[in-house]
């Protein structure tokens, strides 16, 4: 049983979503992509923009995990946003955990939580796009139940740089 709390963000939370997605991004990029491009993928406050739009407009729904008052991750949900995709897919558009909070249950406890909504909603499977160089996220996802669709592969251009992706899909129940 996990100790981290997890609720629907509010705007107030925006920015600490913005730092958690730079400093966790910034680590699990490291060593992977040159370092003037990972300081490019660092801007906390175009981060915070969308993450505040996000939470506003919720697309996706947006939830955070607590660990007494502080933000220590955050998950982003909703229906796929892949073109092909059928109504009652989901998919998790971005899953964080501080990097102080690795390996503690964090992420377990957000896919939790993102899962359940995602149920609420009708979806009946939920998919990721995890980078094919994100080791940690690929374990994470696949401990989870997901598996790759190695024929999804493709190449993303996040911040201007080009990122091999591959979808990863399981059912929700």
């Amino acid at each position: 049983m996990s100790s981290f709390q997890v609720r629907p963000a509010t705007l107030r939370d925006a920015k600490a979503i913005a730092q958690i997605h730079t400093a966790s991004a910034t680590e699990a990029y490291r060593g992977l992509v040159p370092d003037d491009q990972l300081k490019s993928m660092s801007s906390v406050e175009k981060r915070q923009a969308y993450w505040r739009e996000a939470i506003e407009y919720c697309e996706p729904q947006v939830q955070v995990a607590i660990d007494g008052d502080k933000i220590v991750g955050f998950v982003g949900f909703d229906r796929s946003r892949d073109e092909k995709s059928r109504p009652t897919t989901g998919e998790i558009w971005a899953i964080y955990a501080a990097p102080s909070h690795w390996g503690q249950g964090v992420g377990v406890t957000l896919w939790d939580a993102a899962r359940d909504g995602l149920a609420e909603e009708g979806c009946t499977n939920v998919t990721a796009w995890v980078p094919l160089r994100n080791e940690r996220a690929l374990r994470f996802h696949e401990m989870a139940g997901f598996k790759r669709e190695m024929s999804t592969a493709k190449t993303a251009v996040i911040g201007g740089i080009k990122i091999e992706e591959v979808r990863l899909k399981r059912p929700l129940n």
